[in-house]
């Protein structure tokens, strides 16, 4: 039976050109649109821009512009974008477009004969750079805690939605499915949104306040509030009502959203699709913030980086492989470019792309370029690696369904660190010398191993997902389906040779140090005094402060636990405190961790720090950490 995804990205509001933000959920909605694509799944996938409301006129009239002109500059910047940062979308909308706009006014019409809209007064304080009135319990000291402006105080007359007639049934819809809204810290924000009555929704504007919006089809001096409009977008994308696209895709709608905007997908949308008789969304995937030096990135800030940046100096691929590594869905994350140049150096110049490189070599140097078929020689290992194989592909399928975007990749790299531990062991050098035979069954396993490590990598990293395919002669082999069983490779396959796919690159403001550099510690080691270090030596060892995001039990270890640990980006530690500390107490926590030793395995699972701990008293373990909360990312001095 036929399977449909529908993912949407939030409209992005064209007050500014797109920043990094916009990029995450963006590159996360092609992420997901290729994984579903891979399953076999017919998918649509929607984003766009927000073109109405207070900002848009606000902006404009600050640049000496019409907000239609505005508009239409930089929602072209977000459509540009996208194919520069390998996004493909099936649609992108504009809130101004007339088949929305229809939408808008057919869907306000029967809203309010239904009775669920009526007149009225309202006096509130009020954000413009949210676009709506915000509570006294919202509120930090008079200002909105997202744009950290003081809030106007506005009291009109308007019509209303009546939002708290729905109030109950979205509280039990939202505990009847405990996936609607999700990772779960979310849903139950939204519970305790809804654990008192909540206002009727204000969904106009006058027009001698705000003429540049969607006319109210019952009363034509006013407008329609700017979010009552935007969310509508996700069902004018695809055709509603009528449509045969939104009888397909709409029943498995996966919304995309920043943790910003939880309140008007996650209380005003499902309420409005209610009063309207539409089914709700499936799923609300609501993730954090990018931080820059520990505040939210933002326009109004001025904080932000420009993507095309960083995808012009790293790649596309390493760019958004970066993005998508170093945030744990759901959570903040820092952003560094010292961060990305690490991740960048570690996993694909040193691990996936000497990997591939190296192979392919081997294959041109020992088989003059031609695939070989496996011996019958096969050892314990060959097996044991494409068992590894097929378990990697489950669970990266597993972890990519579950919004476990970075622990899907993960698991792709103990692939990745399995192979090439399977060459060192295997040593085809030497096999060529004694064993051809030998040799040839373990290339062959090298490269079906490469095939599926290039498969697994694509929703994420296209282009070097085709690169490695089209290398080792599988350039027509990107589907979830053919993946396994293990042996897809046609033996006599052409291998080419592959030049550096991940040139390694420099730390920002990296220098080269020769090894006659630092004499100091050769000196002291000739005077016998080789247990001190030279102050330039210890300098050598990375200390920084972390925040444990997550922590889970190692399977079949009694101590061992895996940490995802924020240290300015996301890392991944396996440590031994599972005897002083449980799981579910250590999320928060700040600690110490040497954040540039080689990374290791332990148990088979990848670790990429270490933590700083010490004895007690009573001859236990306690961690090394903080008096008071320090930044995330900081050097320890």
């Amino acid at each position: 039976m036929k399977q449909f995804f529908y993912v949407t990205t939030p409209i992005y509001y064209v007050n500014a050109k797109p920043h990094l933000g916009h990029v995450y959920t963006t590159v996360i909605a092609d992420v997901l649109a290729r994984f579903h694509k891979l399953l076999g799944e017919e998918v649509f996938f929607l984003t766009g821009t927000d073109e109405h409301g207070d900002k848009i006129m606000e902006t404009a009239k600050e640049l000496g512009t019409t907000p239609k002109a505005l508009a239409d500059e930089n929602s072209q910047r977000f459509r540009d974008l996208w194919p520069l940062v390998q996004v493909e979308n099936d649609r992108f909308i504009r809130t101004t477009e007339p088949d929305h706009v229809r939408t808008v006014q057919r869907i306000l019409q029967e809203v309010y004969d239904k009775g669920d809209i009526y007149f009225g007064e309202y006096g509130g304080h009020y954000c413009t750079g949210c676009e709506r009135f915000m509570t006294e319990t919202e509120m930090v000291e008079g200002s909105c805690p997202i744009h950290q402006k003081p809030l106007s105080f506005v009291q009109e007359q308007n019509y209303f939605f009546r939002m708290e007639k729905y109030r109950p049934w979205l509280v039990e819809y939202i505990k009847n499915n405990p996936g609607f809204i999700r990772p779960e810290r979310y849903k139950n924000e939204v519970l305790g949104m809804l654990r008192e009555p909540i206002d009727d929704l204000c969904i106009s504007r006058p027009k001698k306040r705000l003429s540049w919006g969607i006319e109210l089809p019952f009363d034509t001096e006013y407008v329609c509030y700017v979010w009552f409009d935007a969310l509508i977008n996700y069902l004018t994308g695809i055709g509603y009502p009528d449509a045969e696209r939104f009888h397909k895709f709409w029943s498995q709608t996966q919304h995309l959203v920043g943790k910003d905007i939880l309140k008007p997908h996650g209380v005003y949308w499902p309420t409005m699709l209610k009063a309207m008789g539409v089914e709700p969304y499936r799923n609300l995937n609501v993730h954090g913030f990018w931080n820059v030096d520990a505040t939210k990135m933002s326009k109004s800030l001025g904080n932000v980086v420009d993507p095309l940046e960083m995808k012009n100096k790293y790649g596309v691929d390493a760019f958004r492989y970066f993005l998508v590594r170093d945030m744990v869905f759901g959570l903040d994350s820092n952003f560094s470019e010292e961060a990305l140049i690490e991740r960048y150096n570690a996993d694909l110049a040193n691990d996936l792309g000497n990997l591939v490189s190296r192979s392919t070599k081997m294959v041109v140097k020992y088989f003059d370029g031609h695939l070989p078929a496996p011996s019958g020689q096969t050892e314990d290992m060959d097996r044991e690696l494409s068992e590894l194989a097929v378990k990697v592909v489950n669970d990266f399928t597993t972890r990519m369904a579950a919004l476990e975007l970075h622990t899907a990749l993960i698991s792709v790299w103990t692939l990745i660190s399995a192979l090439n531990k399977y060459i060192d062991r295997t040593a085809p050098w030497e096999l060529a010398k004694k064993n051809p035979e030998r040799l040839a069954t373990v290339m062959y396993h090298i490269m079906e191993t490469i095939r599926i490590v290039a498969v697994l990598i694509f929703p994420v990293m296209p282009g070097a997902s085709h690169t490695i395919l089209g290398l080792i002669g599988a350039s027509g082999d990107i589907s979830h389906a053919g993946i396994l069983p293990f042996g897809k490779l046609s033996p006599g396959t052409i291998v080419s040779p592959a030049q550096a796919l991940f040139p390694r690159v420099e730390k920002v403001g990296e220098s080269r140090e020769s090894p006659q550099a630092r004499p100091a510690v050769k000196a002291q080691k000739d005077q016998g005094t080789d247990n001190t270090v030279d102050i330039s030596d210890f300098g050598r060892i990375e200390i920084k402060v972390g925040k444990i995001l997550s922590a889970e039990a190692v399977e079949k270890s009694d101590k061992l636990l895996i940490l995802q640990v924020d240290v300015g980006r996301t890392i991944q530690i396996v440590a031994g405190i599972g005897k002083a500390y449980n799981p579910g107490d250590l999320a928060g926590r700040y600690l110490a961790v040497v954040t540039n030793l080689k990374p290791t395995k332990l148990m088979g699972l990848a670790s990429e720090g270490m933590l700083l701990a010490t004895d007690t008293e009573e001859g236990g373990l306690t961690l090394v950490g903080f008096d008071r909360p320090p930044r995330v990312g900081a050097r320890i001095r």
